[in-house]
């Protein structure tokens, strides 16, 4: 009988020690036109680095395409406001109040884009 091991990575071993205790940022605003995203938000959208865009802007103006990184777009999840388990809650891991409004460039982000946005979002 063959015998399964599981290999985690550094950063996996170092959270299930306790050592790591990162989370979402949950940006406050949309980094192209800056609208208000609280941490309840549903219009809010990340990529894998929590690039943070308003849905119009990513379905309207983006095209679901992230132009810091080329990943594609899902909905950010929101954090509990209660504290259900453990303190992994917003009260004890607020949102961050960091505001990056970097509106983009169309005129470059659309080349960029039109490059990309034929691959779906899991094969970039």
């Amino acid at each position: 009988m063959t015998r399964m091991h599981s290999v985690a990575s550094p950063l996996a071993l170092a959270f299930l020690q306790g050592e790591v205790a990162r989370m979402l940022e949950l940006r406050p605003t949309c980094e192209n036109c800056n609208k208000a995203l609280p941490p309840d938000s549903l219009e809010a959208r990340i990529c894998s680095f929590e690039c943070t865009f308003c849905a119009g802007c990513v379905e309207g103006v983006l095209l679901n395409v992230c132009p810091n990184c080329g990943g594609g777009f899902v909905p950010r999840p929101i954090r509990p406001n209660t504290n259900w388990r453990d303190d992994n809650f917003l009260g004890a891991s607020p949102a961050s109040e960091v505001v990056r409004h970097r509106p983009v460039d169309l005129s470059a982000h659309a080349p960029f884009a039109g490059k990309v946005r034929g691959i779906a979002p899991e094969q970039r």
